[in-house]
């Protein structure tokens, strides 16, 4: 393990285009121009798609992309509407964005029976002036539809992704428009295909054969896999993985759109390989879609892009004796209004 130079104080909660950005002012102000009109694309072909046109490139990643990526059902019956507390259907605004829920696991696409490890939902706006990347913890205690409550990831080993999707929608009172599936395998293989990636490493732990210190560590797709899946030494459980997780995908990211691998034919085809041979979408989810979406955003900036975690007041027992984390109502019910009304600027 080698470790680059540790950047000031900790980076983990800095924008995408915060962190380690080197050069001079002008330097930055070109590489920022640069990355404003990829920074999205590059996040949907982590979590999505990678559909990028690149002068002659383009039908050759066409083809990689077309031939990799798998459609499944992915979602709910079409009926299937967000529903309150008391079984009233929630009314959706028209024209209040996109949501995408991102489901990383480790079983097979589609599969029940297993547990969900990451489930983040992405919120585009009407405007795609912004992408908000919400991480709901694994161990929220919630009602999942026809089986009591639960931890949320249990709905996914119940019913799949379409149960995983329900309970999220009447959650929050917000209809999930997209689903996209991505195995473990795939982030090995995007880290790796990009020649490593260096990651701020907030807590220390000791993690699937691998030692990893505070400060900021270059890892390969093995060790980054160990650090984003270690949850049990660290200080709160699987709410630290989920930063943990935050901060692989800024490094991922920013590794993605430089110029070492934007400019080298080879290694981006290698990352586009990586990023959809592990893909699965909703049948409703066509690379047109993913497409046109990115192309609607190519200027959105680095710092347009930010994560947050699902509000909760605490950690807590279950009445079987199960450790869970609690979820916050009032402020989940705020999150749950922002994105139906399309207004998260307003959400804090």
């Amino acid at each position: 393990m080698t470790s680059a130079p540790q950047p000031p104080g900790d980076t983990s909660a800095l924008p995408l285009a915060d962190y380690n950005d080197p050069g001079t002012d002008l330097q930055k102000a070109r590489a920022e121009e640069r990355r404003n009109r990829r920074i999205l694309f590059v996040a949907l072909a982590l979590v999505l798609v990678p559909v990028l046109a690149i002068g002659g490139y383009l039908a050759w990643l066409n083809q990689i992309v077309t031939t990799n990526i798998r459609e499944e059902l992915l979602k709910p019956s079409v009926n299937a509407q967000p529903t309150d507390r008391a079984g009233q259907v929630v009314p959706q605004p028209a024209a209040n964005g996109t949501n995408y829920l991102l489901i990383g696991t480790d079983a097979g696409p589609g599969r029940a029976g297993s547990r969900s490890d990451v489930m983040v939902l992405a919120h585009v706006p009407q405007d795609r002036s912004t992408v908000q990347l919400i991480h709901f913890p694994r161990d929220l205690w919630v009602p999942i539809p026809g089986r009591g409550e639960g931890k949320l990831n249990a709905a996914y080993a119940y019913g799949g992704s379409p149960l995983l999707v329900s309970t999220l929608q009447n959650m929050l009172g917000v209809s999930v428009d997209h689903v996209a599936m991505v195995g473990f395998e795939g982030f090995k293989r995007m880290t790796d295909a990009v020649g490593g990636v260096d990651v701020n490493v907030a807590e220390p732990s000791t993690s699937g054969g691998y030692r990893f210190d505070k400060g900021v560590m270059r890892m390969n797709g093995d060790m980054a896999l160990a650090f984003v899946r270690e949850r049990k030494q660290l200080s709160e459980g699987d709410i630290s993985r989920g930063k943990r997780q935050q901060a692989f995908i800024k490094a991922l990211l920013l590794k993605s759109l430089s110029k070492e691998t934007m400019s080298n034919p080879i290694r981006l085809k290698d990352f586009l390989d990586a990023a959809t041979s592990n893909l699965t979408v909703d049948q409703d989810l066509d690379v047109g879609t993913l497409r046109s979406e990115a192309v609607a955003m190519r200027n959105l900036r680095g710092s347009d892009v930010t994560f947050l975690t699902a509000p909760f007041t605490g950690f807590g027992t279950s009445p079987d004796g199960q450790s869970i984390d609690i979820v916050d109502q009032a402020r989940m019910t705020a999150l749950g209004e922002a994105l139906r009304t399309d207004s998260m600027s307003s959400y804090r």
